[in-house]
């Protein structure tokens, strides 16, 4: 039997989709457009809601139109869905963030390796208040579109853009490219809860298509993923808080900085209930206030 897979038409999205499938076989990819690709003409933070870019693939699954829907994990809510579980969870690419930058910009000196006055491209909350905070003297444009369209404006209306090196990595962008790469370290950039990982989402009593995928599954990337979206969710389980999170082994370093970057609360934490530690340790640093 062919398994459906559901999938965004973004180039990373059908990456994605076509890694699951070449390591399932018989897979199909059908794809469906969420409402995070019908909103161009402003960043998401600006709409209410969640699930911007999963919520159709979910409805696809509950009605029976796919078996299996491939999600990058940080797009996903971190409230459950009655009806729907997370089969497996692939090892996860790389975490950081990349500043991907016009040439005649770049500055090693600086905090995020380009010059002061640079319009640097982003949608996301947390890499704007986090580069405020490293470097004030960059301005951050918002910007929306695929990685592609994004890329394509450095060097035109943008000095660079910040990406998640998984992404462009993926999409095999970083090997032709003549623009200058800064991968920016964890410890300067926490990256999102789940970045750098995929979900496999299928139907909870699909017992067929949850023992095909259980083979992709990576415990230890399950494991980091879960505790990082724990603590997404002591803060509300938003992907769009500026809240940094990045767990591995029994260590959680977590951020959350401040929108103009004038205050950032961190956490970094070891052992035992790690994610109750270090939401207090962010809390009494008044994290609250900025989420």
């Amino acid at each position: 039997m062919t398994l459906r897979i559901g999938s965004r038409g973004s180039d990373l999205a059908l990456w994605q989709a076509r890694y699951v499938a070449a390591r399932l076989g018989d897979a199909e990819i059908i794809v469906i457009k969420t409402r995070g690709d019908q909103i161009q003409n402003m960043t998401l933070d600006k709409v209410e809601g969640k699930g911007f870019f999963t919520k159709e693939l979910e409805n696809a699954l509950l009605s029976h139109e796919v078996d299996v829907a491939v999600h990058s994990y940080k797009d996903l809510p971190t409230e459950a869905v009655l009806g729907l579980t997370i089969a497996a969870v692939p090892e996860r690419a790389s975490v950081n963030d990349v500043v991907i930058a016009d040439p005649s910009i770049v500055d090693p000196a600086e905090p995020i390796g380009v010059k002061a006055g640079a319009r640097i491209g982003t949608s996301s909350l947390r890499r704007k208040a986090q580069l405020a905070y490293l470097q004030p003297s960059v301005m951050a444009v918002d910007i929306r579109g695929n990685v592609p369209t994004r890329l394509a404006r450095v060097g035109k209306d943008l000095d660079a853009v910040v990406l998640a090196l998984a992404g462009v990595t993926r999409l095999g962008l970083l090997a032709s490219t003549t623009l200058a790469i800064h991968v920016l370290p964890v410890d300067a950039m926490t990256p999102a809860p789940a970045q750098g990982a995929l979900a496999i989402q299928t139907r909870s009593e699909d017992a067929s298509a949850i023992a095909t995928v259980a083979s992709l599954d990576d415990y230890t990337t399950r494991v980091g993923v879960d505790i990082e979206r724990q603590l997404l969710a002591r803060f509300g389980g938003g992907c769009h808080l500026p809240l940094g999170a990045y767990a591995t082994g029994n260590r959680l370093i977590a951020t959350v900085t401040a929108p103009d970057g004038t205050v950032r609360c961190h956490a970094d934490e070891r052992g035992a209930e790690v994610v109750e530690r270090a939401h207090a340790a962010l809390v009494s640093q008044g994290a609250a206030r900025y989420l």
